[in-house]
């Protein structure tokens, strides 16, 4: 059975993981799966005739387990411990799992959902339907409201015309028909004002298309007469600095001597790529970037690609850099 140290370790990283949810499309647990979000938009259920903003739906990914360093990195932040301390919580909480899944339990993620094995002793999620990691819909709930039925006010109407028919006399006609008159005679002195306000505008057009071309011939021929003349140009410089922007990195390592970590630029730099020594950590660890990346999948996918050509212990370390 568990200590109450372990559960409470326990509850404060499925604590860490919501938190992530509200910012993050994809939240690692290194060994476990993948936790991610998906932005479904308001609606309405019309069975219910409830009305649902809109909403972040969390799914999970059991494929997707490599650690890309979000999950540690936060853990470490925030419980103020170092990195490797914060990975190794991490495989004690994931054995937990593991464990009490064999065991027949159906563990609960607060705030997030469920998992159990089905008969097939696969995993299932389920997860949690009042929960929305959208902060963009926070403070807005579901609401029902009744269903609006015009089909009974138009019958209403109709049986009101049935009983008391609109009847038109002979004179409201007559003065229909003068009105009509009346009408077509306005309609025809609209156009014909109309049409003389084309007519003019059709002048003034040509005539500011003209006086344009004109402007636009003396202007060229002043360019085509002019000769511009420059003594001792200036040599063009060229300069490819390397850019490390974004809050995604990629980390070939991080050394206690400076040295190894200038050794480790030198390297990087012979191979093709544009390394960057970071300012020591509060550790005193010098960390290498091989790159950095603004974009978290595509910054996935650069580590995946070198994890399997280049160094298979790069990690992903997700932090503004200056």
């Amino acid at each position: 059975m568990p200590s109450k140290k372990a559960n409470f370790v326990y509850m404060q990283l499925t604590t860490y993981i919501s938190d992530l949810l509200y910012r993050y499309e994809c939240v690692i647990i290194p060994g476990f799966g993948a936790f991610l979000t998906r932005y479904k938009s308001a609606h309405i259920d019309n069975s219910t005739n409830t009305f649902n903003p809109p909403s972040k739906i969390v799914s999970f990914n059991k494929q997707l387990q490599a650690n890309d360093g979000l999950f540690a990195n936060y853990v470490a932040s925030v419980e103020k411990c170092s990195y490797e301390t914060a990975l190794q919580k991490i495989r004690s909480f994931t054995s937990q799992i593991s464990r009490e899944l064999s065991e027949g339990k159906t563990i609960s993620f607060k705030n997030i959902g469920e998992f159990s094995l089905n008969e097939e002793q696969s995993l299932q999620f389920e997860p949690l339907q009042q929960q929305n990691f959208s902060t963009s819909a926070f403070g807005l709930s579901s609401f029902v409201s009744p269903k609006i039925t015009r089909e009974f006010y138009k019958e209403t109407v109709e049986a009101l015309e049935e009983k008391a028919p609109i009847i038109f006399t002979p004179e409201r006609k007559a003065a229909k028909s003068y009105l009509k008159y009346a009408a077509i005679a306005v309609i025809a002195m609209s156009a014909i004002g109309l049409g003389s306000l084309k007519l003019y505008e059709s002048q003034v057009q040509k005539f500011n298309l003209a006086e344009r071309q004109k402007a636009n011939s003396l202007i060229e021929n002043q360019i085509q007469e002019a000769t511009f003349v420059i003594e001792n140009p200036l040599p063009v410089l060229s300069l490819q600095l390397p850019k490390h922007t974004g809050m995604y990195h990629i980390v070939a390592g991080a050394y206690r001597e400076e040295d190894n970590a200038d050794k480790k630029v030198e390297q990087l730099r012979d191979k093709g790529f544009s390394p960057l020594k970071m300012e020591p950590t509060r550790y005193g660890l010098h960390q290498v970037l091989y790159a950095s990346f603004e974009d978290r999948l595509e910054a996935l996918n650069k580590l995946s690609e070198i994890k399997r050509t280049e160094n298979a212990d790069a990690w992903m370390l997700v932090q503004e850099i200056q």
